[in-house]
């Protein structure tokens, strides 16, 4: 029996029996963003009360990430200036990891160093204010609800951003592509298609060569297009650094995923339900990895390598000797545990491979660093 409907699904029954079906693109934005009443909107949400992410692993995923970030500093010629572009940030848990590591142990990247988390949300925007206070006393951190304009030197990065952002859904109907919407009746939400509400959907398969088989159900986030190609438009030297879970297009639209991969998250459980609780329940949909590649190269950007989180965070590990794992100052019962948790950070049969990362560069030479694993 479904539970009682949430404010949002009042709201959006009521605009759909107004104006008709909406995308599924449509629906996923106010689910997850519609002003006070979307899923990360909420000024009451409890942080990551349905999912686990690498952040909640503790100080050492910013640890790493900090190490990996100081080399392509490196790499750009140590620059004076070297800005990070966090792409929803959050509360700002990462951000402080990355800079109280930076700060600790690395003098020189540090007194460059200019943080900017982005975040859309109020609530975690102010979460931020008081948990990197002193970072941005120092003029090291920076909190804004838009990208900048320009990023002259430096990286931009983003964790489990892109699989949140608002997704088409698409199905093969007798050998041609429609488009599935979200419609209302006695019955509650349902599914409806129709045609395509953008010849975007169709060019993008072809620009991919991808065919999808009768029946198929698939994605399409043309959020994520836009947005990689606004980000190479807005970096004028150095990366971008994504980590998600998703696949090559190849791999994504293959017999195997003929349902798509659109998903609810609630209490730490996967659900088919999307139309369950709106703006009580997680929405993502897989990131296609290849997608991000040739967008990118529109605005410049060049795949420096694709690589799963296993092989990248223990490239980077590996290249410092492992010395996060086993500070002198740790006792034995604490290396221990950062051991445990960095095995949660790349074991293969869970966050390891689940979790890719893209990395791509603009206006430098093909890097070497030791975390990229180039191939």
């Amino acid at each position: 029996m479904r539970p009682q409907p949430t404010p949002l699904a009042a709201i959006l029954a009521d605009r759909i029996q107004s104006s008709g079906p909406i995308t599924f693109a449509e629906y996923m934005e106010a689910c997850l963003y519609y002003p006070l009443r979307g899923y990360y909107a909420k000024a009451d949400q409890d942080p990551r009360r349905d999912y686990f992410t690498n952040v909640d692993v503790g100080p050492l995923f910013g640890r790493l990430l900090a190490r990996q970030f100081r080399e392509m500093w490196q790499q750009l010629g140590r620059p004076s200036a070297f800005w990070l572009i966090e792409c929803g940030a959050g509360t700002g848990a990462l951000a402080k990891h990355i800079l109280d590591f930076a700060g600790e142990s690395f003098d020189d990247f540090y007194s460059g160093l200019h943080y900017v988390s982005v975040e859309q949300s109020e609530p975690r925007r102010a979460a931020q204010a008081g948990l990197l206070a002193v970072r941005a006393a120092n003029g090291h951190f920076a909190s804004s609800c838009e990208f900048p304009r320009e990023v002259p030197c430096g990286c931009v990065f983003s964790n489990e951003l892109l699989d949140a952002m608002p997704a088409h859904r698409v199905v093969r109907e007798r050998a041609a592509l429609r488009e599935i919407y979200v419609a209302f009746g006695k019955s509650g939400f349902r599914e409806t298609t129709g045609p395509l509400s953008t010849p975007r959907l169709s060019e993008y398969f072809a620009e991919q060569g991808i065919e999808l088989q009768e029946g198929q159900q698939a994605e399409v986030c043309l959020a994520a297009c836009d947005w990689i190609v606004e980000v190479g438009q807005r970096l004028g030297r150095g990366f971008v650094m994504t980590i998600d879970y998703g696949r090559e297009a190849r791999e994504l639209y293959n017999e195997r995923h003929m349902r798509g991969t659109f998903l609810a998250y609630k209490r730490h459980r996967t659900d088919e339900d999307v139309f369950d609780a709106p703006g009580d329940q997680d929405l993502t949909a897989h990131v296609n990895f290849t997608a991000l590649d040739l967008w990118g190269r529109r605005s410049g950007l060049l795949r420096t390598t694709l690589t799963t989180q296993t092989d990248f965070l223990l490239s980077i590990a590996q290249d410092s000797n492992y010395a996060d794992l086993q500070k002198e100052n740790l006792t034995e019962a604490e290396q221990a545990r950062s051991r445990l948790l960095f095995k949660t950070l790349i074991n293969p049969e869970g966050m390891g491979e689940t979790f890719q990362v893209l990395i791509q560069h603009k206006g430098v030479k093909l890097p070497s660093n030791a975390g990229l694993k180039l191939k």
